[in-house]
């Protein structure tokens, strides 16, 4: 199933990438929680994140903790905080998010509203870290 994540990884919509590899990708959330909110999404289409297969599932925890390293690195935070919700997009993604309380992790709370040169800024402070 195509979704908005399958023209990220398309190069149809832009996006502020973080982190790639053959797999999977990492890029900034537009509408972040907390400055340095990235996802990472298989570049594989599928939907579900129990869905993906073991061994993908497993390189995928592993692309997003090296890209944790980074992002915590780049920006002053007590945890990074490990999200998947799955309902946004029909595309399986996690979400790592700064964090210093559980607070900084509610979904409902506003999102920021970052200007592009803002995105590339953090984007960059984070590859910098990895």
């Amino acid at each position: 199933m195509s979704s908005i994540f399958s023209k990220i990884i398309k190069g149809e919509i832009p996006c502020h990438k973080v982190a790639e590899n053959e797999q999977f990708l990492a890029f900034l959330d537009i509408s972040p929680l907390q400055k340095g909110h990235t996802l990472v999404i298989p570049k594989t289409e599928v939907d579900y994140i129990f869905d993906i297969e073991d061994d993908l599932l497993a390189e995928m925890m592993l692309f997003a903790k090296k890209t944790a390293k980074g992002i915590k690195a780049a920006f002053e935070c007590n945890r990074i905080g490990v999200a998947v919700v799955g309902l946004e997009v029909p595309h399986a993604h996690i979400h790592l998010i700064p964090i210093n309380s559980i607070q900084d992790m509610n979904f409902a709370n506003p999102k920021m509203n970052l200007s592009q040169d803002e995105l590339v800024s953090i984007a960059t402070a984070i590859k910098n870290e990895l």
